[in-house]
Parts: structure tokens; C-alpha cells; sequence
């Protein structure tokens, strides 16, 4: 049983402990049966302590300030083994203490955030809700990481793609949103971030409350870019210049509530919004025509009504090839 109970520990307190071996340990002090053989093995693991310890003086002290107390409220014996028993005692308060400590430590310095995945597809727009009550909006094609215990206990989140955000208030616990490029810290407000990979722009733009943009190793600021309601930050890639402006959000922002806004757009940005929105391929034939603007608004139009749409406001027009659409220019009647 002694040989058990101390294989139970030595697996139990051991840096790699996994869960099952530290739980099967700190089942030892609720057994009854198993008391005295877990206290003298506690003695003995504090006895060493107190050799092998730097700090053995300090403990010593919290030793016989225990035994002192215990004395006080204990009524007096006779017995010659009062003194062990007691000592027994203090040992199995100090060393359960030492053993939670170690485990506590070590599930600290081992425990690496836990992150969660969520992803919206091309052709649709998904919504996720943490566990903290904020809301999130992934536009197509969009891939987030979070942690609710991620770096220096912050809620964190790595964004590719575009999402809306409502974050829930915390002071206590600021929220950021990592992108390729810059940070975002809030503590509660809503705002959109729009980071693709194959788009030369990441653009920022807050709804409500405040955000505070910060360097990245990708990208330098001076210093933090605070931004109010009604601002968008724009970040060129290849400049590596930034700029803030007023903006109307909803222009940003109404993809969430499956309307599209567009406002003097190139036909080829149009393209690759059109794509990720219904999930298909779109090649534009003719070079000359990816510059033509188009101003309009989609709300539950279908990709071939969309088509016809442009089709009519500028000079265009297309055919379906098998999964594909071919964009060109219209042609002249003779």
C-alpha cells in the first residue's frame, strides 16, 4: 500500500504529469483508509524539503507558527505520541499545500490557450457568438482563430478575411484582433476589420466606442492609432502607409445583414467580391473593361440577376461556361 501510495505521488507532483495521474494524486486526501500511510509519506517529503530547500528556514517558521496553533486549540494528552501526531498534522497541511502548489504551477506553465476555429465559405456569411457574449460576423471566405485565455489572459483573435465584430465589455480583460499587418485592441464596441491576403488594403472601421491600432513585426506605427466612431483606417500593403478617414459604416458594414453597398467600385474589385459572395468564378476577358465603376446595391439578388444588372449599367456583357463566367465588353452593332 506505502509503495502505492508513493508512486501515486512521485506521478502525481512530476512536471509531465498528465491530468488523470494529478487527479488520481489529490484522490488520496479524500480516503480515509489511506490517512496515516499518506501522512507519514507527507513527512517524509517534507523532511527532505526542509533539507534540500534554500528557503527551509522560512518554512520552519510556518512549521512550529501551525504547531503552535494547534497546540492551543487541541486539548491536552498524555500521550508520548502527541507530538507526532501533530507533527503529522502540520506536515500534512505544509506538503498538501506544497503538492497543490506544484500542481497549480504546473498546470500554469504547461497550459497553452486553448483556440477555437470558425469559418465562413465562399458563398455564405457566418455568425459566431464567444463565450463571453460577443458576436461576430465572418464575411466568405474568412478564417478566425480565438482564445478566451490567450496572451497575458486577453481575449484574443487572429483574423484572415472580414469580420464585423460587437464585443462585449470587459475592462478587466481587453479584446484583440491580430491581422497580417496591425493590431486592434477594444475593451467593447463594434467595428470591422477587412484583411484578405489578395487585397493590397486592410481597412478598420468603427462603429461604435473606441479601438486602438498597434505595431506589428509586419508593420511599424509610431505611435498607437486611436480611433473614434465613424473613422476607417486604411492600410496600403505595399506602401506601408496608413491613413484615417470619415466614413459612412454602413457602407462597411452591411454585408453582415446580407446587403452589399457599392460606391464608384472597379469592376475588377466588384469581381472578387462577386466571387466570395456566391461561391463562383468569374474571368474577365477583356483588360480594358476591369476599370469601368459601378455604383449599386445587392440585397437578394441572385449571381445571374447581378449580372444582369451590370449588364444593363455598363458596357458588358457575359456568358456561363460550365462553372464559369466570362466577363467582356459588349459588342457594337453594325
Amino acid at each position: 500500500m506505502k509503495d502505492q501510495i508513493q508512486n501515486i505521488l512521485r506521478k502525481g507532483k512530476n512536471e509531465n504529469a498528465s491530468e488523470s495521474d494529478r487527479e488520481k494524486m489529490l484522490a488520496l486526501f479524500h480516503q480515509p483508509e489511506k490517512e496515516f500511510l499518506l501522512k507519514e509519506e507527507l513527512l517524509e517529503e517534507l523532511e527532505n524539503t526542509f533539507e534540500n530547500e534554500k528557503g527551509s528556514n522560512e518554512m520552519q517558521k510556518v512549521f512550529y507558527r501551525i504547531w503552535s496553533n494547534i497546540k492551543k486549540n487541541e486539548p491536552k494528552q498524555k500521550s508520548g505520541l502527541t507530538w507526532f501526531y501533530t507533527t503529522l498534522k502540520i506536515a500534512a497541511a505544509l506538503v498538501i499545500g506544497l503538492f497543490l502548489g506544484i500542481y497549480v504551477t504546473s498546470v500554469n506553465s504547461k497550459t497553452k490557450p486553448e483556440y477555437y476555429s470558425a469559418h465562413a465559405p465562399k458563398g455564405s456569411v457566418s455568425q459566431t457568438v464567444l463565450p463571453d457574449g460577443t458576436i461576430i460576423f465572418l464575411n466568405a471566405d474568412s478564417h478566425l482563430k480565438f482564445s478566451m485565455e490567450g496572451k497575458k489572459g486577453m481575449r484574443e483573435v487572429f483574423l484572415e478575411g472580414e469580420a464585423w465584430f460587437d464585443v462585449a465589455k470587459n475592462k478587466k480583460k481587453p479584446f484583440i484582433v491580430h491581422t497580417d499587418t496591425y493590431d486592434v485592441e477594444v475593451t467593447g464596441t463594434r467595428f470591422n476589420i477587412k484583411t484578405y491576403d489578395d487585397e493590397n488594403e486592410v481597412t478598420t472601421t468603427l462603429e461604435e466606442g473606441s479601438i486602438s491600432v498597434q505595431s506589428t513585426e509586419n508593420f511599424k506605427i509610431g505611435e498607437n492609432i486611436i480611433l473614434k466612431p465613424g473613422e476607417q483606417l486604411v492600410l496600403n500593403r505595399d506602401s506601408k502607409t496608413a491613413t484615417v478617414k470619415e466614413v459612412n459604416t454602413k457602407w462597411f458594414t452591411s454585408w453582415k445583414d446580407n446587403k452589399l453597398i457599392f460606391i464608384n467600385m472597379e469592376l475588377k474589385d466588384l469581381v472578387v467580391l462577386l466571387e466570395r459572395k456566391y461561391g463562383v468564378d468569374i474571368e474577365v476577358k477583356r483588360e480594358e473593361i476591369m476599370k469601368l465603376h459601378f455604383d449599386g446595391t445587392i440585397k437578394d439578388e441572385s449571381i445571374i440577376e447581378i449580372l444582369e444588372i451590370l449588364k444593363k449599367t455598363l458596357p458588358i456583357d457575359y456568358i456561363i461556361e460550365g462553372q464559369k463566367i466570362e466577363i467582356t465588353n459588349k459588342k457594337k452593332l453594325n
